[in-house]
C-alpha cells in the first residue's frame, strides 16, 4: 500500500520523505533533482500499541507500516512529455494514493519553477496535467472498446459506459473520482485523477495565514482533505533524539509532529485499519483496508492463516483499556468467538485459530 508524494518541483517533497523516514534522499534548490523515485516503509503512530505493550510486559510493540514514495516534480506540459513527462506520470500510475505536497514558504535561495507562492494556481497545474493524462489515456481505451461494443459484446459495452461517465467529469475540469463511479469500476481505467488525494502545505516556521487560507480553500474545492505543516522544522525534529522530542513539542505549544499528522492522515486516506495481535514476545500492529473479514486479516499475517482459518479470538482495544488484563475481559464476557464472516474493525485485538 504506497502514497506517492507529488508536486511541482522544488517545494520540499525530498526535505519531506526525509523527514518521514530519517533517509537520504537527494535535496537542493534545482529542480528534478529526483529522477528514480525513493522509496520509504513508515511506522503508523498509534498509541494504543504502547498502552497495549504496558499491559503486556515485557513484550516489544511493533507498529503497522504504510509506505511513501518520493516522486519527481511534475512541471506544466508533463502530460506532453514536458519535464520527466510520461515517466512521472507513470511512477503516480503505480501508488494507491497521492499526498500533493504544496509550497507556501517564501525562501529566495530556493527557486519557485512557477515564479513565486501561489498555492491555488500550482495545484491546478499539478491537477490539470494529471487530467490530461487521464483524457489521453481513456481516449486510447476508447479506441479498443468501440469496436467491440458495436459488434454486441456486452462487457466491452459495459465499460465504455463506465469510461465515458470518467470521461465527462474530467472534461467538466473535475477529477475522474467524481464521476459517481465505484472504486473497483474506475480501477479498470487506471487513472491518476481517481486516487484519494490529500493536499499537505509546506509552509514557513512562521506561516503567512493569507497563503495557507487560499491554500486550504484550493484543497477543499477540489474535495481533497488538506492539513499544513513546516518541512523544514520537521526535517529537524526527526534528528532529534526520541526523549528530546516531547520537551521540544511542548515548548511549540504542540502534541504531535507534523509528520505524525501526515501519516495519520494519510493512512486514513486509503481507507486502512489497525487491529493487533498479541504474541509470546510481542505486540503487533497491522494493516487491513476497512471492510476486511477476518480470513483476510489473518492472511495479512501468513497466507496459511487464511487458508486454515477456522475463528477468531477478538476484543476491543477500548475494552482492554478499561478493563486492564485479559482475564477480566473474559470474566466479563468481553471475548468474542467470531467467524469467517466477521469485518474487522479499527482496535480490534485478535487471536486467529486455524488448521495447518
Amino acid at each position: 500500500m504506497e502514497i506517492g508524494i507529488i508536486g511541482l518541483p522544488n517545494v520540499g517533497k525530498s526535505t519531506l520523505f526525509n523527514a518521514l523516514t530519517s533517509g537520504h534522499a537527494a535535496s537542493s534548490n534545482y529542480p528534478f533533482t529526483t529522477i528514480e523515485p525513493n522509496v520509504g516503509v513508515v511506522q503508523v503512530p498509534d498509541p494504543r500499541l504502547k498502552r497495549l505493550a504496558e499491559l503486556f510486559p515485557p513484550r516489544k510493540p511493533i507498529p503497522a507500516t504504510v509506505k511513501f514514495v518520493d516522486i519527481a516534480g511534475l512541471v506544466k506540459g508533463a502530460s506532453k512529455g514536458e519535464g520527466l513527462g510520461n515517466k512521472f506520470l507513470s511512477h503516480i500510475r503505480e501508488v494507491d494514493a497521492v499526498a500533493h505536497l504544496v509550497r507556501l514558504f517564501n525562501d529566495p535561495d530556493v527557486a519557485h519553477v512557477m515564479g513565486g507562492v501561489d498555492p491555488a494556481r500550482d495545484i491546478e497545474v499539478v491537477e490539470t496535467e494529471l487530467a490530461l493524462a487521464d483524457l489521453e489515456s481513456l481516449e486510447r481505451q476508447a479506441e479498443k472498446l468501440e469496436p467491440k461494443a458495436r459488434s454486441g459484446d456486452k462487457k466491452a459495452a459495459g465499460s465504455l459506459a463506465l469510461l465515458n461517465k470518467a470521461k465527462a467529469a474530467l472534461a467538466a475540469g473535475k477529477p475522474a473520482s467524481s464521476a459517481g463511479l465505484s472504486a473497483a469500476e474506475l480501477r479498470e481505467f487506471s487513472l491518476l485523477t481517481a486516487k484519494p488525494a490529500l493536499f499537505v502545505g509546506n509552509m514557513d516556521e512562521g506561516p503567512d495565514p493569507e497563503s495557507v487560507r487560499r491554500f486550504e480553500e484550493a484543497a477543499k474545492a477540489r474535495g481533497g482533505r488538506s492539513l499544513v505543516l513546516c518541512g523544514k522544522l520537521e526535517a529537524e525534529i526527526a534528528q532529534l533524539a526520541e526523549e528530546e522530542r516531547a520537551p521540544f513539542l511542548a515548548e511549540l505549544g504542540l502534541s504531535q509532529t507534523g509528520l505524525e499528522r501526515f501519516i495519520t492522515a494519510a493512512y486514513g486516506l486509503l481507507g486502512l485499519r489497525s487491529f493487533f495481535t498479541i504474541g509470546d514476545v510481542q505486540v503487533q500492529g497491522w494493516t487491513v483496508r476497512s471492510g476486511a473479514k477476518a480470513p483476510q486479516a489473518a492472511g495479512v499475517i501468513h497466507s496459511d492463516f487464511e487458508k486454515g482459518f477456522i475463528r477468531a479470538d477478538v476484543y476491543a482495544f477500548s475494552e482492554i483499556d478499561r478493563c486492564g488484563s485479559e482475564g477480566e475481559l473474559r470474566a466479563k464476557g468481553l471475548v468474542r468467538s467470531e467467524g469467517k464472516e466477521y469485518v474487522v474493525k479499527d482496535g480490534d485485538v485478535c487471536f486467529f485459530r486455524f488448521s495447518a
